[in-house]
């Protein structure tokens, strides 16, 4: 009888599991895996059959009280034989006591709700070549390693429920990506970052104090790339000033997905998020 057992992935199966979710379409960013890895190395598992990876999921801690779910998917020829939910149970398992939060797709929903899931907001998907985002006379647009990391930090977590320094610095710093704030007398009060996903790019975050300045961010990052390149930017739709800036941007709606929890949904900067960081890890 073929032996099923879930562990925790080794870095190499992490990058396996990037190589399944590009096949699926989702558009990871290039070199996503490492970066994510680092926000809770053991909070991505992988069940193997005959130790075969055949599913994933991952289970992040974020601080002491809540959790987050993502990459949770089987290669196609195991599907439909009981190997996602068994990896979805030790991935439930491991943020037992915590609010867990994931984005669903259609499809998956109503599985969500019968393990405890609430609704909280659509997370739209906006598609297209950046083209109308003008810029904000009298604010400073400056590269995001030239200001000091706790100040950066500190803007961040306004918008984020846990403290994840070493991910954002990798986040901000790896090769290929475009991260950038704009400041006003001296502070900051906006952050974005774009970075290469194959065929086209991702943003995000975009977090700022106004919809000017989430303008002025998203002006800059179109402005970073010789040449017209697709960009992929995913809002929360309780932002309605986010969705229609990324309308004026140029770009068009291509899919949904629900924010979903266990419990209550953060409150932490929800008006200046404009673009969430990404779908793995909220």
């Amino acid at each position: 009888m073929a032996e099923f057992k879930v562990s925790v992935a080794s870095a190499d199966e992490v990058r396996l599991i990037a190589g399944w979710v590009a096949a699926e379409g989702w558009y990871p960013g290039d070199g996503d895996e490492t970066i994510l890895h680092v926000a809770d190395p053991g909070g991505f598992l992988v069940g193997r059959l005959d130790g075969q990876p055949i599913t994933s999921i991952s289970a992040v801690r974020q601080g002491s009280e809540r959790g987050f779910l993502g990459l949770h998917l089987t290669i196609p020829e195991f599907r439909g034989q009981g190997y996602g939910q068994r990896i979805w149970q030790a991935g439930m398992s491991r943020l037992t006591g915590r609010v867990v939060g994931l984005d669903g797709t259609v499809a998956q929903q109503e599985n969500f709700r019968k393990s405890g899931f609430r609704d909280a907001w659509l997370t739209v998907r906006y598609q297209g070549e950046l083209s109308g985002a003008q810029r904000t006379a009298g604010l400073e647009i400056a590269d995001a390693r030239s200001v000091g990391f706790d100040e950066l930090a500190r803007y961040d977590r306004r918008f984020f429920p846990a403290e994840r320094d070493a991910f954002l610095s990798l986040w901000i710093t790896t090769s290929g990506r475009r991260a950038v704030v704009a400041r006003r007398a001296g502070s900051v009060v906006g952050f974005a970052v774009r970075r290469p996903a194959g065929d086209v790019d991702r943003i995000g975050p975009l977090f700022a104090d106004s919809p000017e300045i989430a303008e002025s961010l998203l002006a800059a990052l179109a402005e970073s790339v010789g040449g017209a390149v697709p960009v992929l930017l995913d809002v929360p739709s309780v932002n309605r000033p986010a969705n229609e800036l990324a309308e004026r941007a140029g770009l068009k709606e291509s899919s949904r997905t629900t924010r979903m929890y266990t419990g209550d949904a953060p409150e932490t900067g929800r008006a200046g998020i404009y673009g969430v960081t990404t779908l793995e890890l909220g």
